[in-house]
């Protein structure tokens, strides 16, 4: 006759679990301490104390740390100054010729007497208005595409991939075909500008408008907003002073292919200027109206930021 069954607690299952643990802990120590002593691997060692980073003695050696408005204005006199000083230097030495790199001098005089015959300010008007036409009509364009792309993912799969392969075909490359389409006229030479600007400005604007945040938009539906209404009070506004910087960076584009737009039977401008110099070894000429086109850059520049920070105060 077999005794009673005996009967386990769950207080002495748990008893018994904890010993075992305790038991393959111990084995696991004694595991690692005999590895140590019969040449295993190595204990790692304590990682050295590293003193405190040091900080820089000035404003102008740390990483996005605010300078002084004095700071800002002499380093921006300096970047003036520094290559105007080398130039100085090079055609007073006599290091380069000077039918290669006239003297301040006589770059300052070559200025004043095409200033004084009206044909440099004449060249300068008729250059900057082909830049208006030609860059205002490209961003006429591309801004509302971007808007397109940035705001539909469907816009962006049909557009993008085509503006994406024609904004790596050179513009001078046109040339040839605009003559045959358009003639010699303005027409070819407007066109130069536009297919220059146009789809760079396109693929910049798409990615300000892609960078409202998805927040702003949820809210605005959430609160009854139509379509409509999201795109011209929310995404516009977010998004104009993006644009206006991609507007400033493809401008100064504008202004390099208007000298490639004026070598196509021009008989005024800037960039038929600097050919007709070129042509007589005029370098003093070149040089003239290379500052000339550095000012009037500069100067559109300026408005557009001043516009940006009209207009953009909480974006700055």
């Amino acid at each position: 006759m077999t005794g009673p069954t005996q009967r386990t607690t769950p207080a002495s299952t748990a008893e018994a679990r904890a010993a075992e643990a305790q038991e393959a802990e111990q084995r696991l120590a004694e595991q690692q301490e005999a590895g140590r002593a019969g040449g295993g691997r190595p204990a790692w060692s304590p990682l050295p104390r590293r003193a405190g980073l040091k900080p820089s003695a000035s404003p102008l050696f740390s990483l996005r740390t605010p300078i002084s408005a004095a700071s800002r204005w002499t380093l921006a006199a300096l970047s003036f100054a520094i290559p105007f000083l080398a130039w100085v230097v090079l055609s007073i030495s006599g290091a380069v010729d000077s039918t290669f790199l006239p003297s301040p001098a006589a770059v300052l005089e070559a200025g004043v007497d095409m200033a004084s015959t009206g044909e440099l300010f004449d060249d300068l008007w008729t250059t900057t208005q082909r830049v208006l036409e030609g860059f205002g009509l490209a961003v006429l364009v591309s801004v509302p595409l971007g808007i397109l792309m940035g705001s539909f993912t469907a816009g962006q799969a049909f557009f993008e991939p085509l503006i994406g392969l024609l904004r790596y075909l050179p513009a001078s490359a046109f040339i040839p075909l605009l003559i045959i389409w358009l003639g010699l006229g303005e027409p070819s030479k407007i066109a130069i500008l536009f297919i220059g600007t146009v789809f760079f400005n396109t693929l910049m604007t798409a990615d300000v408008v892609r960078g409202v945040p998805d927040a702003l938009i949820d809210v605005s539906y959430t609160l009854g907003a139509r379509r409509g209404e999201v795109l011209r009070k929310i995404v516009v506004p977010h998004s104009l002073p993006g644009m206006i910087d991609a507007i400033r960076v493809n401008a100064a584009a504008a202004w390099n292919f208007v000298v490639v737009a004026e070598l196509i039977n021009s008989s005024a401008g800037l960039g038929y200027r600097i050919v007709r110099a070129q042509r007589f070894l005029q370098t003093d000429k070149i040089f003239a109206v290379l500052v000339v086109i550095g000012l009037a850059g500069l100067a559109i520049d300026v408005l557009l930021r001043l516009l940006r920070t009209r207009v953009g105060k909480w974006a700055a």
